[in-house]
């Protein structure tokens, strides 16, 4: 008899080509981003979201990150995608987060002094709190976080985010355990443009740091 971990989820955030959606849905992904905010260079008009969204097979989770944006604006996103799960990655309070009835994920910049456990606490009707770094801007610039900075017993689901790629995502898995992991420009080869070899290596990555876990858990259980 053996001991499993928990599967880590893989979201890859930041799709604006067709062919990125079913690179991702090749590689076993379990969700991938929308970006709903004009700033960003992987910004999408609504018609080009849907039509994204739409190349989803079932049980593949069409997410949409707002920052800062107008309750109108996430209602459309939500009229126009009906199975959207929404991100938020700017100042929104949790009424701003929890106003469209749906299932959402918060952002956290993580920083020093910055107290995760209030933060989640605060949010606590999230399916998940995202940890990112603390950057100018908003997003994490494609940038890593000091990881230890996460405090153990904080009381939502944790995806890790900020700076990962193939290389260190199996690390991240392995030092956080977290429910899952965000990526977006560790799988680029330009801004908005992705790369399908580098989204196969990421998710392998972390079936990798998966089957680590659940050896350990194995051997610890005889």
């Amino acid at each position: 008899m053996s001991m499993k971990t928990p599967r880590t989820r893989i979201k890859i955030c930041g799709l604006t080509r067709e062919a990125d959606v079913d690179a991702a849905v090749e590689a076993g992904a379990d969700a991938i981003g929308l970006v709903f905010y004009a700033e960003s260079p992987r910004s999408l008009d609504a018609e080009r979201a849907v039509a994204l969204a739409r190349r989803l097979p079932p049980f593949v989770t069409p997410v949409g990150l707002f920052v800062n944006a107008t309750r109108a604006q996430v209602e459309a996103a939500c009229t126009a995608i009906p199975a959207l799960v929404l991100q938020f990655h700017g100042d929104e309070s949790p009424d701003d987060c929890e106003f469209a009835g749906r299932p959402y994920l918060r952002a956290a910049r993580m920083a020093p002094g910055f107290d995760l456990l209030d933060f989640a606490s605060q949010f606590a009707n999230a399916q998940a709190v995202l940890l990112d770094a603390h950057v100018e801007g908003y997003g994490g610039g494609g940038k890593v976080f000091d990881w230890s900075l996460v405090p153990s017993g904080v009381t939502r689901p944790l995806v890790l985010s900020g700076g990962l790629n193939a290389a260190n995502v199996t690390d991240g898995v392995l030092a956080l355990r977290p429910w899952a992991v965000d990526v977006s420009s560790g799988v680029e080869s330009a801004k908005g443009i992705k790369d399908a070899e580098a989204i196969r290596r990421f998710c392998q990555a972390v079936r990798g740091a998966d089957a680590l876990l659940s050896a350990q858990a194995a051997a610890g259980f005889r």
